[in-house]
C-alpha cells in the first residue's frame, strides 16, 4: 500500500478474524499491517503508526504486554484492545494501560470502524480514505467512485481492486499477488472472477482517459498514466 495511507498495526492471533478485519479496514482506506504475536508487535513499535488494534489473548507476549511497553517507550499513538474477556478487572487493568477503547468478542466490524473513525477524531489524526489520481476519485470508504462528471457505486471488492492499482499505479501487479490480496486464494476460480472484475475496472476507468489498464499476459496488471 501506498505510503500516504494511514498506518494501522493490527496484531490479532487468531489468522482468520486478523484477515478479514484487515480487509475491512483496508477497503476503507487504511493501511494496515497484521502480525499474529507480540513478539513480533513489540519490534514494530513507533511512532509511525496511527492506530494499534492489539488483541489480549496473544501467544508468548499478550496484548497487555504490548501495551505497557508502548507507554513505557514514551510512544504516544492511540490504542483499542480486542478481547474475548468481559470481566470488569480486565476492562479496568486496559483502560489503566492507557487504552483508548475496548471492544468484546464478537463484534461487527463496522463498530471497530467506527471507534477507530472516533479515536482518530478526537486525536486530530483522521484523514481522508479518498484517493485521486488524474480525473479520477475513489472513495473507499463509502464505496464510490467519481471520473469526470461520472460517478459510480462500487462494490466492497472492487473497491478493493481499484484502490490496489491505485496504490501501486505503474508497478507490475502479479495475479497470485491480486488474488491473495484481495480473494485470499489464487485457485481458477478465483483466477475466473477477478477477470471479471479487472472487465469492470476497465469499464468505470474508461472515462479517465489518461489511465490504462494494461494486461501483461499470463503474468499480471498494471495500472499506468499516460
Amino acid at each position: 500500500m501506498a505510503d500516504l495511507l494511514p498506518p494501522v498495526l493490527l496484531v490479532e492471533d487468531d489468522r482468520d478474524l486478523g484477515n478479514i478485519l484487515a480487509e475491512y479496514l483496508r477497503i476503507k482506506g487504511y493501511n494496515v499491517e497484521l502480525v499474529t504475536d507480540g513478539e513480533t508487535a513489540l519490534t514494530m513499535l513507533s511512532n509511525d503508526w496511527l492506530i494499534v488494534i492489539l488483541d489480549i489473548a496473544l501467544p508468548g507476549i499478550s496484548g497487555f504486554e504490548v501495551a505497557e511497553k508502548i507507554r513505557k517507550k514514551g510512544l504516544n499513538m492511540p490504542f483499542i484492545f480486542l478481547t474475548a474477556k468481559g470481566q470488569k478487572k480486565d476492562r479496568i487493568h486496559g483502560l489503566k494501560l492507557g487504552a483508548d477503547d475496548y471492544i468484546t468478542k464478537p463484534f461487527e466490524v463496522e463498530e471497530l470502524l467506527l471507534r477507530v473513525q472516533n479515536i482518530l477524531k478526537r486525536s486530530g489524526n483522521q484523514t481522508s480514505s479518498a484517493r485521486e489520481i488524474n480525473n479520477l476519485r475513489l472513495d473507499s470508504e463509502n464505496l464510490h467512485l467519481q471520473v469526470g462528471d461520472q460517478s459510480f457505486d462500487l462494490t466492497e471488492k472492487e473497491t478493493l481492486l481499484l484502490a490496489l492499482f491505485i496504490d501501486n499505479k505503474e508497478q507490475l501487479l502479479k495475479r497470485d499477488f491480486i488474488l491473495n490480496e484481495i480473494w485470499g486464494d489464487d485457485d481458477y476460480f478465483n483466477g475466473r472472477s477477478m477477470d471479471v472484475f479487472i472487465s469492470r475496472i476497465r469499464k468505470y476507468i474508461a472515462g479517465c482517459p489518461e489511465l490504462n489498464l494494461v494486461n501483461v499476459r499470463g503474468v499480471g496488471f498494471r495500472l499506468e498514466t499516460r
